[in-house]
């Protein structure tokens, strides 16, 4: 059933027994007003290690009474504040009017924005949310994923001994009816920032309409295509190519998980990609030399699994992997299709896990057709050694980045976001700061002007 090449796999470290890192568990509570606190239900939920699916926490959960709590310490900082004092690259405009006026532009902060950040990146997400927002001199009120709360809650923990005041960044853990939902409801919050799914992303649109318009930025799903040109070098591009699917086993919004190839070199091309996956190190990744480390849970695994038994039932060619790893914990093989088709579900659907797809194409015209023939719009990768062929490319493809002879490329001051179905707004850079900003015209008559 599962095809050829898996007897190749001999990559695998040990996971059975994974390594106990010396971390101590400080904080698994709510953290609101600047102090910890139980969930006013008292409820908890369990946080899991996905080497093993053992609990490593209890965390509170919160609800609709604790989002009040944490909304209204948000409320308060931000009434007394703004704090911190906004960045001098936030600042308005001088403009002309006809008439005897002097007309300014205000550069204002929107208020308390509430703020969802995924599982896959905790940190890195943590930061981009936050950042802007106070910089902005916004108050936050910032909802972990279920799956990683405990990063976030040490952070803030660290910023407040820094000096954070008390209501400024607030942090409630749980699901998104029980916690998610209130905050894209709540009359008091003025701005949602989210990172997640566009099914997701669709239903905070919506409570964000039926509750006070509250403005919203989304950074979503994707399907980015990865294309490899005919005059590309071969082992650098299967090399780039499997960085960009691979990369944190998959679990990556803008993962290059389309890899087009030329039909000249689509042949040479799989057999260097099947080389690739069959040295890559999957275990526990506390290990020294471990490439690729669990999925996050025990649905996600078992999704990926049900697109690669998608993938062998719709005719794609399994090239290697294609099942699980170990008998404990979320492991999967890196799995590689072949002779995928556009309508096949690998080709389509976001699958968020360690497989690679591999399309062939004939023509630029006919890969940015097929390219562009998706409801996502995140990123894009294009391996070329042809500066009219980047160029071309780049400009062609209806995505928000676009990586060049590289992928996944990211800077502080780089925007990152996408079009159509993959979100609104940017991340990061002077672009993000738009999104944590109110634009306030004042109009004021001059009298016997000296000039205008």
């Amino acid at each position: 059933m599962w095809g050829r090449g898996i007897s190749r796999f001999t990559t695998f470290a040990s996971i059975e027994k994974p390594i106990n890192p010396s971390v101590k568990i400080e904080h698994n509570q709510l953290l609101i007003d600047g102090k910890f606190v139980d969930a006013a239900s008292g409820k908890t939920f369990p946080t899991l290690d996905p080497r093993t699916g053992n609990v490593i926490a209890q965390v509170a959960e919160g609800d609709a009474e604790d989002i009040n709590r944490a909304v209204s310490a948000a409320r308060k900082a931000f009434d007394e504040g703004p704090w911190p004092r906004m960045t001098p690259y936030i600042h308005g405009l001088t403009l002309p009017a006809d008439g005897s006026y002097h007309v300014q532009t205000l550069h204002e902060p929107v208020g308390v924005a509430g703020q969802i950040i995924p599982w896959n990146f905790p940190l890195v997400m943590y930061g981009w949310k936050i950042g802007p927002a106070l910089a902005c001199a916004n108050t936050v009120v910032l909802k972990t994923a279920e799956q990683t709360p405990l990063s976030a809650l040490y952070v803030t923990s660290l910023l407040y001994e820094a000096g954070l005041p008390p209501g400024v960044l607030n942090v409630v853990s749980g699901f998104g009816a029980s916690a998610g939902a209130p905050l894209c409801s709540h009359m008091d919050v003025d701005k949602i920032a989210f990172t997640g799914s566009t099914e997701t992303g669709q239903r905070i649109l919506e409570m964000a309409a039926k509750s006070n318009l509250k403005s919203v930025t989304l950074e979503l799903g994707g399907k980015s295509p990865f294309i490899v040109c005919e005059d590309a070098d071969i082992d650098q591009a299967a090399e780039l190519a499997h960085f960009a699917l691979f990369f944190n086993q998959g679990q990556c919004c803008c993962a290059g998980s389309r890899t087009l190839v030329h039909e000249r070199v689509y042949d040479e091309f799989v057999e260097k990609a099947k080389a690739c996956a069959s040295k890559r190190v999957v275990g526990d990744p506390f290990q020294k030399g471990v490439q690729q480390g669990p999925q996050i849970d025990e649905k996600q695994f078992q999704k990926i699994l049900k697109y690669i038994r998608s993938g062998v039932e719709s005719g794609a060619t399994l090239e290697i992997g294609g099942d699980r790893c170990g008998s404990k914990g979320y492991y999967i093989q890196p799995t590689i299709f072949s002779n995928v088709k556009d309508n096949m579900l690998i080709a389509q659907d976001e699958i968020f896990g360690p497989v690679q797809t591999i399309l062939k194409y004939k023509d630029l015209d006919e890969v940015v057709r097929r390219a562009n023939a998706t409801q996502y719009g995140l990123a894009a990768g294009v391996f070329t050694q042809n500066l009219a062929t980047a160029n071309f490319l780049s400009r062609a493809l209806r995505v928000g980045s676009v990586w060049i002879n590289c992928y996944d490329v990211f800077d502080a001051a780089i925007p990152f976001g996408g079009y159509k179905m993959s979100g609104q707004g940017r991340e990061k850079g002077i672009y993000s700061l738009s999104n944590y900003l109110q634009i306030k015209a004042v109009v004021t008559p001059l009298k016997n002007p000296a000039w205008l």
